[in-house]
């Protein structure tokens, strides 16, 4: 009988996890925790665990090699950079994420997010709320916008869809140029995407090789009047930098999803003083729809382990 740990809530219900679980009750027993941040308590809850599961929390090194028995981390996320890939590694212990349970979550925020940018919809309901007017805030449509996405995978390649729906030209920038994508996305080197784009959305990874790729100087690229969607990495982006051209009018706003630190963020983060700015907390992925997706991913990984042949392979 194999232990697995839940490690925080995959935001379904008591009722859903349970008929989850009962689907191992042969083969595996089940214990939950709330999401923490101590590594000692962290250890505690999961240091005879078989496998783990987990969302968004960190999962330090010096937790996993704790851990004596763990043979399988169950990642119910898309992303794995919270997670200590090379501890894993060195302990031969198998990694799997929840690839695809978020793509339409995801890129139905950015269609809001891009619409309220360019329609000024949080100015102008303060305007209502403050007995004021529209003056002087009329705003845009999407259609005819030319608009770039950097990361062009599953995610990314949705948001295309959407935004191409809307009747908007789509640039498209990753690692590897890909053969079999529609006449109507055009692939361009990331330089040339960011001069050419009205709007400027973020899908790509946090790696060695993208974090802190949105700095200044990139920004600097950007149209005056463009504005830049960011729900990929809080450290894709230079937060600094990405304040001071918002201030300075580098480009005309922005739409941030992800921080370098998770919310709730501390009152001197710069991003909370920039203008022309739509923060959400890392609301992207959550949704009714993806968490129960999620969730069927998440055990369906781990069927797959217990059965030895493992799906949504990362390590």
């Amino acid at each position: 009988m194999k232990k697995v740990v839940i490690l925080e809530s995959l935001g379904i219900s008591p009722a859903e996890l349970k008929a989850f679980e009962e689907a191992f009750a042969q083969e595996a027993v089940f214990e939950e925790y709330e999401k923490t941040g101590d590594v000692p308590a962290l250890i505690r809850e999961a240091g005879d665990a078989d496998a783990l599961i987990l969302a968004n929390m960190p999962l330090p090194g010096e937790v996993i090699e704790a851990c004596g028995k763990l043979r399988f981390i169950d990642v119910a996320f898309t992303g794995v950079d919270h997670v200590d890939l090379e501890a894993a590694r060195k302990k031969g212990i198998r990694v799997s994420n929840a690839s695809g349970y978020s793509n339409e979550a995801v890129s139905e925020l950015v269609i809001g997010m891009a619409i309220s940018l360019l329609r000024n919809i949080p100015q102008t309901q303060e305007r209502v709320r403050s007995g004021g007017t529209k003056e002087g805030l009329v705003g845009c449509e999407l259609k005819g916008k030319t608009v770039g996405i950097i990361g062009y995978g599953n995610i990314g390649s949705r948001t295309g869809e959407l935004m191409h729906a809307f009747g908007c030209r789509i640039l498209a920038n990753s690692r590897r140029y890909h053969a079999d994508l529609p006449e109507w996305v055009e692939q361009v080197p990331q330089e040339e995407l960011l001069k050419r784009s009205d709007i400027v959305v973020l899908h790509c990874p946090l790696n060695a090789e993208t974090r802190g790729m949105i700095n200044y100087e990139k920004l600097s690229l950007m149209k005056k009047s463009a504005v830049l969607i960011n729900v990929a990495r809080g450290p894709v982006t230079n937060e600094d930098d990405l304040a001071r051209a918002l201030a300075e009018g580098v480009i005309a706003g922005a739409a941030v999803d992800v921080f370098t630190k998770e919310p709730p963020l501390p009152a001197d983060t710069q991003m909370l003083q920039a203008p022309n700015t739509l923060l959400t907390p890392h609301i992207a992925f959550a949704t009714h729809e993806s968490m129960t997706l999620r969730a069927q991913i998440v055990f369906e990984n781990l069927r797959a382990w217990l059965d030895g042949a493992q799906k949504n392979i990362i390590l």
